[in-house]
């Protein structure tokens, strides 16, 4: 049985599945990841900033000119579209057959796709808050503006991201977990579960149905019942189909 046929196998007999995503659902959309030679690191180190510094909270407070310069530049998604691993997602949640993704994606592009129960451990572009009056803006508000963008009231609008020296929000993680401890099946693509406190969210799942997507290894393939090194749209789709 090929790995295809398995991995149709397992979802066919699995009634609450979730997928736990990285930068690799993204990559296929034309979002550069953040370690590969043309990753979203090795950009900002060409401009002169390691990457833990530039996208820290303390450098957004001190240099926030500086930061928005390069956040919209290399973090904001532009026009990237869902991609055929977004819409097969979507499909099985429709079908019932998942019942949540957890992505480290900040991009929007599985709710994008038509996903509903979407957790988004480190955040979203598409949401932006004033940080004095917390009024809400939308991605297109920040692209637009000139410099810092600022609110009505006077206020810095901060993308609600997270940055190094801040933490996941709290009730998205553990709405994560929950979903994870309670799964049937659990569906890992497009990472390389080297990021914590994301990868350790694996750790949480305790059925026999655990799938790895990724073109590369992972530390945790021994762990996993299926390994599928390959493009995480091409698997899914072919999986699932899309409508």
């Amino acid at each position: 049985m090929s790995g295809i046929e398995e991995l149709k196998k397992m979802i066919e007999e699995s009634k609450r599945i979730v997928f736990l995503g990285g930068a690799g659902v993204s990559t296929e959309s034309g979002i550069p990841d953040f370690r590969s030679e043309n990753g979203i690191f090795k950009a900002i180190r060409d401009f002169g900033y390691p990457p833990e510094t530039l996208l820290s909270r303390s450098f957004f407070d001190r240099h926030p000119d500086v930061f928005f310069k390069y956040y919209r530049t290399l973090l904001m998604s532009g026009d990237a579209k869902p991609n055929k691993a977004h819409y097969s997602l979507a499909k099985l949640e429709r079908d019932g057959k998942l019942t949540a993704i957890a992505t480290q994606n900040i991009d929007g592009l599985h709710q994008m796709a038509g996903s509903k129960n979407v957790y988004e451990l480190h955040g979203s572009i598409k949401r932006n808050y004033c940080m004095r009056c917390h009024k809400f803006y939308d991605d297109e508000f920040i692209a637009n503006c000139e410099g810092v963008p600022h609110c009505e009231c006077g206020g810095i609008v901060k993308p609600d991201v997270v940055l190094y020296e801040e933490g996941l929000d709290t009730d998205t993680l553990m709405n994560a977990v929950k979903h994870i401890s309670r799964a049937d099946m659990m569906i890992v693509g497009g990472t390389s579960l080297q990021v914590y406190p994301a990868a350790g969210l694996i750790d949480y799942y305790r059925g026999s149905k655990l799938v790895l997507i990724n073109k590369s290894s992972t530390p945790y393939d021994s762990y996993a019942d299926l390994v599928i090194n390959d493009s995480i749209g091409k698997v899914l789709e072919e999986a699932v189909g899309i409508d």
